[in-house]
């Protein structure tokens, strides 16, 4: 349906968790390094917004605050804390071989900023240097069952009515293909077993195994 951004060439392994605010990303994300390092392998963690400054500035002025700022600023700015990303953190580690699992990815900007009505195509052109993910998990869960978990201090994007117009987008990429869709609405032991089997499956199939055990 879109046009899509280039395959990273490299020894490592690219991964990135994504879905809804509260689903559940950050535990998976973390519970997977953790299985991957158990079983030999070099796996580490990152993140989007990153650490650099750009990603600070999303956290403190962007995502901290009580209405939105015009949704092409959102864009433009996740598009460069990316670029940093890629450049300073992902590649780098990719070289090395390592697996690199990101928790939040380019699927966000389209469905965050898709969802506020850009157009995906655009949002996919500003982010044209981001490597395709070698797997791209979503985590699904219903929008409405994740209302309880949003703290009393929100991010502008936890609301009901901003999730279920991003849930629709996310669905539209799982339709697509693009997004491996795992149920998340369960206990958290039985959604990273899943994870897991996810990764390790893909894994064999691309010859990489552990440096022991």
């Amino acid at each position: 349906m879109w046009g899509w951004v280039r395959a990273m060439a490299g020894r490592g392994f690219f991964i990135c968790i994504e879905g809804l605010d509260c689903c559940g990303k950050t535990t998976q994300s973390l519970r997977l390094v953790e299985a991957l390092r158990g079983l030999g392998f070099d796996a580490v963690y990152t993140a989007e917004p990153s650490g650099g400054e750009v990603g600070d500035l999303i956290r403190r002025r962007i995502l901290d605050r009580r209405r939105r700022v015009p949704v092409v600023v959102e864009a433009v700015l996740f598009a460069a804390d990316r670029l940093d990303h890629v450049e300073g953190v992902i590649k780098p580690m990719l070289s090395e071989g390592k697996i690199v699992v990101s928790d939040r990815y380019l699927y966000s900007s389209l469905a965050y900023q898709g969802a506020a009505g850009l157009d995906i195509g655009w949002l996919l052109e500003i982010n044209r240097f981001a490597p395709k993910p070698d797997l791209a998990i979503y985590i699904d869960v219903p929008p409405e069952r994740l209302v309880v978990r949003f703290g009393h201090r929100r991010s502008v994007m936890e609301y009901l009515e901003v999730q279920r117009e991003v849930y629709k987008v996310y669905r539209m990429l799982v339709d697509d293909g693009r997004l491996i869709p795992v149920d998340g609405d369960r206990p958290i032991d039985e959604v990273s077993r899943d994870i897991v089997g996810l990764v390790l499956d893909r894994l064999r199939v691309r010859g990489m195994t552990p440096s022991h055990g």
